[in-house]
């Protein structure tokens, strides 16, 4: 599990524009009304990604450079809604987080792992799910617009109460930001309580794909380890 955690907490970057067929964003739509309509229009799509983890610099570094780069990873993501996605890591190493609608999967190709957990809490702090797991953000979230940087409209995400979790929030989440531009997510940036945040960009998006039935199955390979957590 030394990898899971750099899967939660996430920034989008430099996604290629595209536009949903029969649909036209228009240059002054805002944020707000941007990610409503991508969630609505997108049943199902996949491309690239590339995912970084940044922290502060420390004490005895450069203090004007900014966030540091302490992990990159890149791969490819497909979705279906509601909640099945496949987010598959493939450089440095290989490594797939699945949602089948019903568990969340950790494939871990080097130690020939695979664990087993329920969807539930597991799959509400992954990046994946928050862009693709709901056909409706507003049932999690107020959406509130938020400033044009770096060519995107960007919207904040705030959690609504729950009022089962003891914290009334159970995202383990300080700031969730989503960046759109031409009606498509380009950044999602995710900031825990300590300030660390990963950077996380999507390319080469194609929409409304055709999948197979079969497309999030996954049967662990002869031989490796299997683990299933409540």
């Amino acid at each position: 599990m030394r990898r899971f955690v750099s899967v939660i907490t996430t920034v989008l970057l430099g996604l290629t524009p595209l536009t949903f067929s029969n649909t036209v964003f228009a240059e002054g739509e805002s944020g707000v009304e941007q990610l409503r309509q991508f969630v609505r229009n997108s049943k199902t799509a996949e491309g690239d990604f590339v995912q970084q983890q940044l922290r502060a610099p420390k004490a005895n570094e450069p203090q004007d450079k900014g966030l540091k780069v302490v992990r990159q990873t890149q791969g490819r993501f497909v979705f279906q809604r509601p909640g099945r996605f496949i987010w598959d890591t493939q450089k440095p190493y290989e490594q797939k987080l699945i949602a089948d609608g019903k568990q969340l999967i950790l494939w871990d190709k080097d130690l020939n792992q695979a664990t087993f957990r329920p969807a539930g809490q597991a799959l509400a702090s992954t990046p994946a799910a928050i862009l693709f797991g709901e056909n409706s953000l507003d049932q999690h979230f107020d959406l509130l617009e938020g400033e044009d940087r770096l060519g995107m409209k960007w919207v904040g995400l705030s959690p609504k109460k729950n009022p089962n979790a003891k914290s009334g929030n159970d995202l383990p989440y300080t700031k969730i930001s989503i960046g759109m531009a031409n009606g498509l997510p380009k950044a999602l940036e995710l900031i825990d309580g300590l300030g660390s945040v990963v950077l996380v960009t999507l390319d080469k998006t194609q929409l409304n794909v055709n999948l197979p039935a079969n497309r999030f199955t996954f049967t662990p390979p002869a031989g490796a380890e299997v683990l299933r957590l409540n």
